[in-house]
């Protein structure tokens, strides 16, 4: 794909971000039955239903512009969803590998939140407010999960983990 315009880019990155969430549906059950937590098995299935919501708010995003949503694939999400197979896989102490599985959830979050973070901008700068309001809708979602994921850690799985 030909790079000449900021409207390209903003084609580009959302293209990125539709396969990693495409990834990330695949990823999530892998990790819910890899936890031990009921709680963190609750929220990544909370999370693999947001994920489901958000690939359709992409393909929304598609549609309104009248562009096809696939097209590149999304290489730093392949290598945070390899680590998170890593965990998954690894022999360790329950509280461990839950505290584990947060980590590598969380470095998922963080680069979404920087992807979604993107193109909103890109959609607020192209004048396409409709679509910006769509992004930021994932970006809050996003935010949430970023959010819980440390709590669920401080409250009580790092802790058993020590």
């Amino acid at each position: 794909m030909q790079l000449n315009t900021l409207e390209d880019l903003f084609i580009h990155e959302l293209k990125d971000l539709y396969n990693a969430e495409n990834q990330i549906t695949k990823a999530l059950p892998k990790m819910a039955k890899a936890a031990t937590s009921p709680e963190l098995k609750a929220a990544f299935e909370e999370h693999l239903q947001e994920t489901q919501g958000q690939i359709q708010r992409l393909d929304q995003v598609f549609e309104k512009l009248g562009r096809a949503s696939s097209g590149v694939v999304c290489k730093a999400m392949q290598g945070l969803v390899a680590e998170g197979e890593e965990m998954v896989s690894e022999e360790a102490d329950p509280e461990v590998k839950d505290a584990g599985l947060i980590a590598a959830a969380q470095r998922v979050e963080h680069y979404e939140m920087a992807g979604y973070g993107t193109v909103r901008t890109f959609a607020q700068q192209l004048g396409h407010t409709e679509l910006a309001d769509l992004l930021q809708q994932t970006l809050d979602e996003e935010g949430a999960a970023d959010k819980k994921l440390p709590k669920l850690a401080e409250s009580r799985i790092n802790k058993a983990a020590v």
